[in-house]
C-alpha cells in the first residue's frame, strides 16, 4: 500500500524549529501587551465575499491565490489568506466600536494561499498580526512601527531596512490613479509583464510594485504619488516621520511601496532583509481607514501590520535544543514503579526529563540515556529492587555516585544551583 505524503507547500515543523515559532509567539504576547494589545482568535474559514470586499476583487490574492470552497446553499467559503479582514469582521460582529474608543488586537496563526512554494513563501504559512482600530492619529502609525521594531529586537532580529510611503486618501488617490492609468496606457502594453498588462487597467498602483526589471524601467518616469497628495495626507505623513525621528529610527522613503492589498491608504511600511532571497519583506503594514465601513461596520480608522513567521524564522537561526535534566532507568522489572514515581517527583519540582518505558540490558538503557541528551542518568534497582540507593551518572564526564532515594531531590537541587553558578562565571 502506498504511503500518503504531505502536500507540497505545507510543512511539518519539528523541534528545534518548532521552538522558534513558540518563542516568537511568546515574545509577541509579552511585547504587544506592553502596548495594550489583546489577543483575538479568528476562524480559519470565512465567507469568500469578505476578502473580495476588503482586499479587493482585482488583487492577485482574490484572483489567483485563495482556496475557495462551495459552502452549499449558494455560499462560498475561503481559507483565510490574511488576517486583517477577519479581524474587521469580528470587530463588527462583536460591536466593539460601540464599547471602546480604541481597540488594540493581535492574532497568531496559519494563513493559506495557492501559490508556487519557494524559500519564505508557503501555501500554508503563519503570521503575527496587529490591528489598532479607532484612531486616525499619526501617533498610532508611529507607535505601530515602534512596537513592530521592538518585537523584532526581542526575538533577536536587527539590521532590517524600514521602508515608508504614503498612498494618499479617498480624496486624492483617485486623481493619482487616473494620472497613473493614463501614463501606463501610453506605454507599449506588450513590453509589460502579463501581470502588469492586466493590472494597468484594473489596479494600476500594483504596477509600481512589480519586481520585473523591464516593468520597473518602463515606470521610472511614472507620476509621483507624493506630488498628487492633498495637504491633509502630506501633513499626516510628515507627522509620522517626525515621531520616528524623535525615536532615532532610520527609514527609507520608497514611492514604489504600495503593498498588495487594496484597503491600504496613507502610511504604508515594510521591513526588508537582504539575507533571505527574493522574498525580502519580512513584515509590513499600514493604515486602512474606511475598511471597517466597507464591510458594513462603523466608519472608524485603523492601522496594522503583519509578520510572516516562516520568514522571521529564516533570520533567527537554529535554536539550541533544550537539555533534559535526567533520564531514569529501572535496572530490573521490580524497580519500575520506583523509577516511575521518582520521575514524577522530579518533574513536580520543575526538573525536566524522561523515564525508560522498558527494562532491557543496562548497556542498552545507557545507550538510550546518551541519545536523550540528559545531564544525568539515574539508575534505580541496580543492586536489586529493595536497594535504597540510586546511582547517578554524570553523562558529560562519566563520573557516578550513589545516594539514598530520600536525598535525590536535594542533591538534584544542589547540582542545578552549582551548574547555574558555573554558567554565570
Amino acid at each position: 500500500m502506498s504511503r500518503v505524503t504531505r502536500i507540497k507547500g505545507v510543512a511539518d515543523i519539528f523541534p528545534p524549529d518548532s521552538a522558534l515559532f513558540t518563542s516568537m509567539e511568546a515574545a509577541a504576547r509579552v511585547v504587544f501587551s506592553r502596548f495594550g494589545f489583546r489577543e483575538l482568535r479568528t476562524p480559519l474559514l470565512e465567507f469568500s465575499e469578505l476578502y473580495a470586499r476588503s482586499i479587493g476583487a482585482e488583487t492577485d490574492v482574490v484572483q489567483k491565490e485563495m482556496y475557495v470552497f462551495d459552502g452549499g446553499k449558494g455560499r462560498s467559503f475561503a481559507l483565510r489568506p490574511e488576517a486583517t479582514a477577519g479581524v474587521m469582521r469580528a470587530y463588527i460582529d462583536a460591536g466593539l466600536g460601540a464599547k471602546e474608543s480604541v481597540s488594540r488586537l493581535f492574532t497568531l496563526g496559519p494563513m493559506f494561499r495557492h501559490e508556487r512554494p519557494q524559500l519564505g513563501r508557503m501555501r500554508q504559512f503563519h503570521q503575527i498580526n496587529c490591528e489598532c482600530l479607532g484612531s486616525g492619529s499619526p501617533v498610532a502609525d508611529a507607535e505601530m512601527i515602534v512596537m513592530l521594531l521592538q518585537f523584532l529586537r526581542e526575538i533577536g532580529i536587527n539590521g532590517l531596512t524600514l521602508k515608508l510611503n504614503s498612498l494618499g486618501c479617498a480624496d486624492c488617490r483617485p486623481r493619482y490613479r487616473a494620472a497613473l492609468g493614463a501614463f501606463l496606457a501610453s506605454l507599449d502594453a506588450d513590453a509589460l509583464c502579463p501581470d502588469c498588462a492586466r493590472r494597468a487597467g484594473t489596479n494600476p498602483l500594483r504596477v509600481l510594485d512589480c519586481k520585473v526589471s523591464a516593468c520597473r524601467e518602463l515606470t521610472l518616469n511614472a507620476p509621483s504619488l507624493a506630488d498628487a497628495q492633498c495637504s491633509v495626507c502630506k501633513s499626516h505623513f510628515a507627522a509620522v516621520l517626525d515621531f520616528l525621528r524623535a525615536r532615532s529610527i532610520d527609514y527609507e522613503l520608497d514611492h514604489r511601496l504600495v503593498r498588495g492589498l487594496d484597503y491600504y491608504c496613507r502610511t504604508t511600511f515594510e521591513l526588508v532583509s537582504g539575507a533571505i532571497g527574493a522574498q525580502s519583506a519580512v513584515a509590513g503594514g499600514g493604515r486602512y481607514d474606511g475598511l471597517v465601513r466597507n464591510l458594513g461596520g462603523p466608519d472608524v480608522p485603523g492601522v496594522g501590520f503583519a509578520c510572516g513567521m516562516e520568514r522571521l524564522a529564516l533570520l533567527m537561526g537554529k535554536p539550541d535544543a533544550p537539555v533534559p535534566d535526567f533520564f531514569i532507568v529501572a535496572a530490573c522489572a521490580d524497580a519500575q514503579k520506583q523509577a516511575f514515581s521518582l520521575a514524577q517527583e522530579l518533574r513536580d519540582a520543575n526538573f525536566h526529563g524522561t523515564v525508560a518505558f522498558s527494562v532491557v540490558s543496562l548497556k542498552s538503557l545507557m545507550r538510550q540515556a546518551h541519545k536523550s541528551g540528559a545531564r544525568w542518568c539515574l539508575i534505580v534497582g541496580q543492586n536489586g529492587a529493595d536497594a535504597p540507593a540510586v546511582t547517578i551518572k554524570n553523562m558529560t564526564d562519566g563520573s557516578q555516585t550513589s545516594a539514598p532515594m530520600s536525598e535525590i531531590f536535594s542533591l538534584f537541587s544542589h547540582k542545578r544551583e552549582f551548574e547555574h553558578a558555573s554558567t554565570q562565571r
